[in-house]
């Protein structure tokens, strides 16, 4: 029998964040489709990244920023297909066209023949490892937009170019689904990482306007060696911060004993709080009162 691991099984996040090779390159979201097109046939981009840790959110920022014109403004048109959706459409065939009408019905106002010869278009997947989609780069592929195929060869085709060459692929997974993808069709592979040190303190004295609360809930945060690896995940720094205000907003001592499974167990019960203030209209509810009325949903 091995020797007991007493080390908490997060603590190895700081070990392959401190290993990362410093002379990498930083890309920012908005530059992601220009550095794809530098020296470089290929147009696929996959970026991967742990859970929470920030890849959806930037390529909602991508597409704000094209959106508003600020950036990409050689890119007609982009497409954000998340295959959470996307796992709905399994039982059926469809054309690129009528797929993409089902996520934007509005495609019909345009002139299918000239959105898909003259526009530069960008289709965005997100989240690879929520697939359910029998992926096999080696199935049959579609060449045309008019043909009907099953989604998953749909998604393959425009992987591998053969489908709209011209068209910008960018898919978003994290780690242990990204090796889906064959690597030969792949022009950049990019990694979301999440703050560092410096970034976690910038993240909670811009969160919060009182500095003696932002000040207190980094110290806290230092005061445990868990927590303040787990704080380089962006939404752990949201989830860190909603229950230290919650909780130093009625307790003013200065060390206060919070293990990572008490920080869940307060962010459930501030949750369930505020389902029960929005859905069951009223203001306040004893928390025990919570449990009890939630009771199923946590024992199923």
């Amino acid at each position: 029998m091995k020797d007991v691991n007493h080390e908490h099984e997060i603590l190895r996040i700081d070990d392959a964040f401190k290993s990362k090779k410093t002379q990498d390159k930083l890309i920012i979201s908005n530059d992601i489709f220009t550095e794809l097109s530098k020296n470089n046939e290929k147009k696929i981009v996959l970026t991967k990244g742990v859970a929470g840790i920030g890849k959806t959110v930037s390529v909602h920022r991508l597409i704000l920023d094209w959106a508003e014109g600020n950036t990409n403004q050689d890119i007609h048109c982009v497409f954000l297909l998340p295959f959470r959706e996307i796992n709905l459409m399994t039982n059926e065939d469809f054309s690129l066209h009528e797929l993409l009408l089902e996520f934007y019905p509005e495609l019909n106002d345009l002139e299918k023949s000239k959105l898909y010869k003259e526009c530069k278009i960008a289709f965005i997947f997100d989240g690879l490892d929520e697939s359910r989609l029998p992926i096999n780069f080696k199935s049959r592929s579609l060449n045309t937009v008019e043909k009907k195929a099953s989604v998953d060869v749909l998604f393959t085709s425009l992987v591998k170019g053969t489908l709209l060459p011209s068209a910008l692929v960018w898919v978003t997974s994290r780690p242990a689904a990204a090796n889906q993808i064959p690597p030969q069709y792949v022009g950049l592979f990019t990694e979301v990482r999440g703050f560092t040190d410096q970034q976690k303190e910038e993240y909670f004295r811009k969160r919060f306007t009182d500095e003696s609360l932002s000040s207190r809930i980094i110290s806290h945060m230092k005061m445990s060696r868990s927590l303040y690896i787990m704080c380089h995940i962006p939404v752990f720094c949201w989830i860190t911060a909603t229950v230290l205000q919650d909780i130093l907003s009625e307790n003013n001592e200065e060390n206060i004993s919070t293990t990572l499974t008490e920080m869940y167990i307060h962010f459930l019960l501030i949750q369930m709080e505020m389902k029960n203030q929005k859905y069951d209209e009223q203001e306040e509810r004893e928390r025990t009162e919570h449990l009890r009325i939630n009771e199923k949903n946590f024992l199923s």
